[in-house]
């Protein structure tokens, strides 16, 4: 984070000066965990972290569940399938997940996407996820998109495919500006356009 100041200062320096902005809006306060467990329980917001699987080479790779007032959300993080994004996700009103998508000749035939797609979740297993957790909405978020000169990205239509392979639940694929109300029912929020 220090260096992640450092990299910024110019920016906050300014922002202090013309804005008038508060120093503590950029304070950085950092507690390291080593387990799962409450990592924020302040104001009836609880965030609980968990460790989820993106591969050997990644770690530490994180997910979060985040509950207030009765109510949670998880975002899973970069992860293959875990167990433990099941774990938190348990009844959820909103499940968060990446998804990783590739046409199988373009994984058959070249081993770089294949390791890319290897730390990440495909559709099926995200839809294993849901059908699992059974949250009130599945949402995609962090979408990747896998393809070459040769063989073209799989799509958006791909990925519903293959998650409904799995999961006929609630299906969300997340855009840019979309914003989630949480109440008995989660009503999904278009951008404005």
């Amino acid at each position: 984070m220090t260096s992640l100041e450092t990299a910024y200062a110019l920016d906050i320096k300014i922002r202090l000066e013309d804005e008038k902005l508060s120093p503590e809006g950029i304070a950085t306060v950092v507690e390291e965990f080593e387990k799962d467990g409450v990592v924020y329980d302040r104001d009836d917001v609880r965030v609980i972290a968990f460790t989820v699987d993106h591969g050997a080479a990644i770690k530490p790779a994180v997910g979060y569940r985040i509950e207030y007032k009765g109510r949670a959300v998880v975002i899973s993080g970069d992860t293959r399938y875990d167990q433990n994004v099941i774990k938190y996700s348990a009844g959820v009103d909103l499940l968060i997940h990446e998804v990783c998508v590739a046409r199988a000749e373009l994984l058959s035939s070249n081993p770089y996407m294949r390791r890319v797609m290897d730390h990440h979740t495909s559709p099926r297993e995200a839809g294993q996820v849901f059908s699992l957790a059974k949250p009130k909405l599945a949402v995609y978020s962090h979408l990747v998109f896998l393809g070459s000169d040769k063989i073209p990205r799989a799509t958006v239509e791909d990925i519903v495919a293959g998650t409904r392979e799995i999961y006929d639940g609630p299906l969300q694929v997340g855009a840019d500006l979309m914003s989630f109300e949480i109440g008995d029912t989660v009503i999904v929020r278009q951008r404005n356009p």
